[in-house]
């Protein structure tokens, strides 16, 4: 029998959760990228919104929808994404991580708004297993990028991993005003800095975020949005092609950037 071929990967700028309501040029792109993109098997997912104390995974067969918000309209308390777990994928996780521990979540954690907000859109009938899977949030950058390196071989398993957060994130800063609004220097700085390095496949400079000083301390004040780029970047394969979409930055300090990898 043949080998199946690598998945892609995509890392998705998720922005707001009201964006699981809206049709709008941001979230055709996401459709587009859920038609286009090989049907995966399954769907590994590491979102910003799941920190833990060491590494879990959840292994439910029916996950739940989490929402992990305030105040925003009942509508967006209304959505469900009733996709499928997969506990095979969840002991797979576990196995290629190993002897990292992993912690087998059988249900106290679900599909929170990082995932669901985005798969709405790209796989909207919800058809496609979903395991998400936590950022310990007491390791180092290039442990997360090992992690990656760690659980690459899913890509050759049918498996679409997918990291969601944003480059640029600084709620406290934000233009509420204008969606528009020109992104503040320093953020067009460190967003550009970031795609360079992704562009020209230095894994290393992504690491090393903070070396941007300033810049990486306004970007990523607390960085659990940015590190779920750096668990896909240790999955990519070397040289592997990467494009972007939506590429931009809103309300002057949230970078809506989302990184295909492979596709």
């Amino acid at each position: 029998m043949s080998q199946p071929p690598r998945m892609p990967m995509v890392f998705f700028g998720h922005g707001s959760p009201m964006n699981a309501l809206e049709d709008s040029p941001l979230t055709r792109v996401w459709r587009v990228l859920g038609r286009e993109l090989p049907r995966p098997r399954a769907i590994l997912c590491v979102s910003a919104h799941w920190l833990t104390r060491g590494t879990a995974v959840t292994s439910t067969e029916a996950p739940k929808t989490i929402h992990d918000f305030g105040a925003f309209p009942q509508a967006l308390f209304d959505v469900r994404y009733p996709a499928p777990g997969s506990p095979a994928l969840a002991a797979r996780v576990a196995e290629l991580l190993a002897p990292r521990p992993v912690f087998a979540d059988p249900g106290q954690w679900g599909l929170d708004h990082g995932t669901w907000s985005v798969l709405v859109h790209a796989y909207p009938d919800a058809s496609v297993p979903v395991v998400q899977l936590s950022m310990d949030a007491g390791i180092t950058p290039g442990e997360r990028f090992a992690i990656g390196q760690q659980l690459a071989p899913l890509r050759e398993e049918g498996v679409l991993m997918v990291g969601t957060g944003n480059v640029v994130h600084n709620l406290s800063r934000m233009n509420w005003s204008a969606v528009d609004a020109p992104a503040y220097p320093w953020a067009q700085r460190f967003h550009d800095y970031i795609g360079a390095a992704v562009r020209q496949d230095r894994p290393q400079a992504v690491i090393d975020f903070e070396s941007q000083g300033e810049d990486a301390r306004l970007s990523a004040p607390t960085p659990d949005h940015f590190w779920p780029l750096l668990y896909v970047l240790g999955a990519r394969a070397a040289g592997e092609p990467v494009r972007f979409e939506n590429d931009f930055i809103q309300h002057a300090s949230l970078g809506m950037t989302s990184m295909v990898f492979g596709g």
